[in-house]
């Protein structure tokens, strides 16, 4: 990577869609390259421009083994991990690598605050078209939220939050959610947040996201959808730190002591950018080893930034 630190010089960016083979689906992403000499404050005001759900910035990486330092940002604030930055900067950057001539393997690995996150690229013939990353943190289950509350997050009745399966719980490997199933796809359909209910529900549970989904007709198939308007975000179309979660707890809870389950996602069909995120689990004596989420990019916009 250039080293761009001096004054007066301008960054390149990428955005991609990703989960999504077409363009115009997905989730956007912009990917700041060459992000040497920013400050923390210039990388949220550049976020905050962009104004999508996350914002990434490359870095050269603190230990040379690894491929790069990579800093997520909402609009908002930055976060320790995110799923679909992963996916489309190890997308983005894998061709900024390939074009130099300097792509030497299929396996990135990203470092970030949450930890250590391995990638995996995907390829069409010669062409880099997806990715794969692994979870950098094991399954923490943490607070419970009442199906009551849960439904007023969700704009629903206390009838439709299914609580059968497990209760409404925040989870994570990385990003802390609420997960919450319905008990139906229309019941997912007119989820809306509803803000007074995030704000009084959410903080104390130890989040600022609702990861709400439905089951689908064939085993390990979802429904979903992600509110956060607390983090500036009313609908997020592909939540990869989410449905990661999602998948190890529901994983965890399945009576089998060992299991390599293959899952398949559904997410942003309600909003008119269609996501699929396609997740892998593995368990072993009973505990959740590790959670993997996969997808496509599709590359939308290039240029230059110029430093704030």
């Amino acid at each position: 990577m250039t080293d761009t630190s001096r004054s007066g010089r301008s960054r390149r960016y990428v955005t991609v869609d990703v989960f999504t083979r077409e363009a115009f689906g997905g989730n956007p992403l912009a990917v700041v390259l060459d992000a040497q000499g920013l400050s923390q404050e210039q990388m949220q005001a550049i976020a905050t421009e962009f104004n999508y759900s996350e914002t990434t910035f490359v870095l050269p990486p603190r230990e040379p083994r690894n491929t790069a330092h990579v800093r997520i940002f909402t609009a908002r604030t930055e976060v320790p991990f995110a799923g679909h930055p992963n996916v489309g900067t190890a997308v983005v950057l894998a061709h900024e690598l390939a074009s130099q001539g300097r792509l030497r393997e299929d396996r990135f690995v990203f470092e970030e605050a949450a930890g250590l996150v391995p990638i995996r690229l995907f390829r069409e013939g010669a062409t880099i078209v997806g990715a794969e990353f692994t979870a950098p943190e094991s399954l923490s289950i943490r607070s419970m939220v009442s199906a009551e509350d849960a439904a007023d997050c969700l704009s629903l009745t206390r009838a439709e939050i299914v609580v059968s399966h497990h209760p409404p719980q925040v989870a994570s490997v990385g990003l802390p959610f609420l997960i919450v199933e319905v008990g139906s796809r229309e019941a997912l359909r007119r989820s809306k947040p509803n803000f007074l209910a995030h704000e009084r529900v959410l903080p104390p549970a130890g989040t600022d996201a609702v990861f709400a989904y439905c089951r689908g007709s064939a085993s390990q198939e979802l429904h979903a959808r992600n509110f956060s308007p607390l983090d500036a975000s009313i609908e997020d179309s592909a939540t990869g730190s989410a449905a990661a979660a999602t998948i190890a707890l529901l994983a965890s809870l399945q009576p089998e002591s060992d299991s390599e389950l293959g899952w398949r996602v559904e997410q942003g069909v309600d909003m008119g950018r269609p996501s699929l995120l396609l997740g892998r689990t593995e368990k072993r004596q009973g505990r959740v080893t590790a959670v993997h989420i996969a997808g496509h990019a599709v590359r939308i916009m290039e240029g230059t930034l110029q430093r704030p």
